[in-house]
């Protein structure tokens, strides 16, 4: 599962994880692009959202199409010609790094359920010591994508001293009610699937992957953008279907992309990853929003959401924006009328492309201020 470009990185060993217990032996999977520059100065480091790996692009040694293809490369946002680009696999996921599906060395077995809780501030602090093991103790920008913006987050708030500018896309400061509900819905059916094995499975459990798949891509996408794909349209043959059986174009869509998905993630880095979003609370850093961000020490932030986020509301985006501002920082905030919904940093090529690009190639800004972009 491990993509060919992979790198490996160790981590210290042990490991000190937050909420208890360490890890030994323990390493990050990442990908790289561009040169570094003599001075070490030109990094930039993406944090992924829950499922991807670390292959955000292609290169000559993986060639095939990243999941952020359009956005890496020479000339292109995240300029390779100018930046070095580095993508780690988050601690806790399956394409690389130890996780739940990694092999214990105390016992010779996969962690399972046996691997110690993870949080977000986990996954920010593996980053960090891995960074600090590539000899690069301060980098340019960290940017972040849903999960991977939580990671930006807490680790811009650990780490002041680390970077000198933040990206944040489509994330939270912590998540709300109706995240915390879908989330647990997809961990519940996950649980539930006989397959399962309280975590000891020997074959992936299948039947729990692809529901709680289907769950999250009705998250991920905005009920404006299902009316115009797929209305009420139906499949073709599908009065001769048996009773209860795909009808809709809608339904035949969520099946099959969650039958793509079956296979491609494990089922515990899954709950694992998605319960350290629940968790995740960047108030817990300083009593509230703005004790936390007041311990930032970025040069320039940049603040992404999208109008039609069901996961991710574009009001979170908004707060995370405004307590940056309010700690004195300097904050561009935009507000993007994309249809895709949370999954439109992955889609929306021309606005995400824009909103991006320019904030890189962008000098300092007035101090203490917001310039809202709308419509971009």
């Amino acid at each position: 599962m491990t993509p060919r470009a992979s790198r490996f990185v160790d981590l210290p060993d042990p490991f000190a994880m937050r909420r208890g217990g360490v890890l030994r032996g323990a390493r990050l999977a990442y990908e790289t692009w561009g040169e570094l520059a003599p001075a070490r100065d030109n990094v930039v480091v993406l944090f992924t959202g829950l499922s991807p790996s670390a292959h955000a692009a292609s290169s000559e040694a993986d060639p095939t199409p990243g999941w952020w293809e359009f956005m890496i490369g020479p000339g292109r946002p995240i300029d390779t010609d100018r930046y070095h680009v580095i993508c780690f696999n988050s601690l806790g996921s399956c394409f690389g790094s130890t996780g739940p599906a990694s092999i214990d060395p105390a016992t010779g077995r996969r962690y399972g359920m046996r691997f110690p809780e993870l949080t977000i501030e986990d996954i920010a602090a593996a980053a960090h010591a891995a960074l600090a093991a590539l000899g690069l103790p301060r980098v340019d920008t960290v940017i972040g994508a849903s999960l991977g913006g939580m990671t930006a987050l807490a680790f811009a708030v650990q780490f002041p001293e680390a970077l000198d500018r933040l990206v944040t896309i489509s994330s939270a400061a912590h998540a709300l009610p109706t995240a915390l509900a879908i989330r647990s819905l997809q961990r519940e059916v996950i649980r539930n699937d006989p397959a399962w094995m309280n975590g000891d499975y020997e074959t992936e459990p299948v039947e729990g992957m692809r529901v709680a798949r289907k769950i999250g891509l009705l998250s991920y996408r905005s009920a404006v953008e299902w009316n115009q794909r797929f209305g009420r349209e139906r499949v073709p043959g599908a009065e001769e279907r048996p009773p209860f059986g795909i009808e809709f174009q809608v339904e035949s869509y969520l099946e099959v992309n969650a039958r793509k998905f079956i296979g491609t993630f494990d089922a515990n880095c899954y709950l694992y990853l998605s319960r350290a979003m629940d968790w995740f609370d960047l108030a817990e850093h300083g009593g509230t929003l703005n004790a936390a961000m007041a311990r930032l020490a970025t040069r320039d932030n940049l603040v992404v959401g999208v109008e039609t986020d069901f996961l991710f509301p574009l009001a979170q985006q908004e707060e995370i924006a405004d307590a940056m501002r309010e700690a004195g920082l300097r904050v561009e905030f935009a507000a993007l009328p994309s249809l895709q919904g949370h999954d439109a940093f992955l889609c929306d090529q021309a606005r995400f492309s824009d909103a991006i690009g320019r904030f890189l190639k962008r000098e300092a800004r007035a101090s203490g201020r917001v310039n809202r972009l709308v419509g971009l």
